[in-house]
């Protein structure tokens, strides 16, 4: 796992809730590769779900976050970044999550730190939901993750698997998941990076024989929505 992690992917794919998920998991590491943890939000393009609501958990567990000017609290529904959030891309002591808007629009903002992407310390990762109508087949996905790719002006290093529908998730529809991804993968020459699940509603037993499961909170998930 490189230092710097760029997350995109479509709208809806869960990559703002895999974004947290495993910033969460690599601060709670005992051994660490980086003495420092950042999550650093970019999406300006939606105003919902973004991780930058779930900074006091972050911050407990030791993850700085860089998002707007006042911190979130102010400018939460203006597209408005902090200079600040360069810090962590440029401190090799970081390791770094970069929660990216959805589609080729919401990732367009990365280009003004494409200084930041020309090395090797970066890897991109293409979040794919295939329960989502956009990226229902593999055809759209592939055609979703070329498109960001073109924005962006990378290529993604790996495909993440997040194939779920929420508290109804079923094991079956986790393998049914992954194995269009795994497809995806061998289509587009990608390494297929993470099969995440729900934990708590999604057991990993069910799950045997799937590598490189990731458990996922729903942390961006208010309660209300499932009443």
């Amino acid at each position: 796992m490189k230092r710097i992690i760029v997350i995109a992917g479509h709208y809806g794919s869960g990559k703002t809730e895999l974004a947290v998920s495993l910033a969460l998991s690599l601060a709670k590491q005992q051994e660490k590769t980086y003495p420092r943890l950042a999550l650093v939000d970019l999406d300006v393009a939606n105003p919902y779900f973004r991780s930058r609501e779930q900074q006091e958990l972050l911050r407990a567990h030791g993850v700085q976050v860089y998002s707007d000017t006042f911190g979130g609290s102010m400018t939460a529904e203006l597209p408005a970044l902090t200079a600040a959030l360069r810090a962590p891309l440029e401190d090799d002591g970081c390791q770094t999550i970069v929660d990216l808007g959805g589609n080729d629009a919401g990732a367009r903002v990365l280009r003004q730190f494409g200084k930041y992407f020309q090395g090797d310390e970066h890897e991109l990762w293409a979040v794919v939901n295939f329960c989502r109508y956009e990226t229902g087949t593999l055809e759209n996905a592939m055609a979703h993750v070329e498109s960001i790719e073109r924005e962006l002006s990378l290529t993604a290093h790996c495909l993440v698997n997040n194939t779920h529908l929420l508290r109804e998730t079923t094991p079956e529809i986790i393998r049914e998941g992954h194995k269009m991804a795994a497809e995806l993968s061998q289509m587009m020459g990608k390494k297929l990076m993470y099969t995440c699940y729900p934990a708590g509603i999604v057991s990993p037993d069910a799950l045997e024989g799937i590598p490189s499961l990731q458990p996922l909170g729903l942390y961006m998930r208010p309660a209300y929505l499932d009443k």
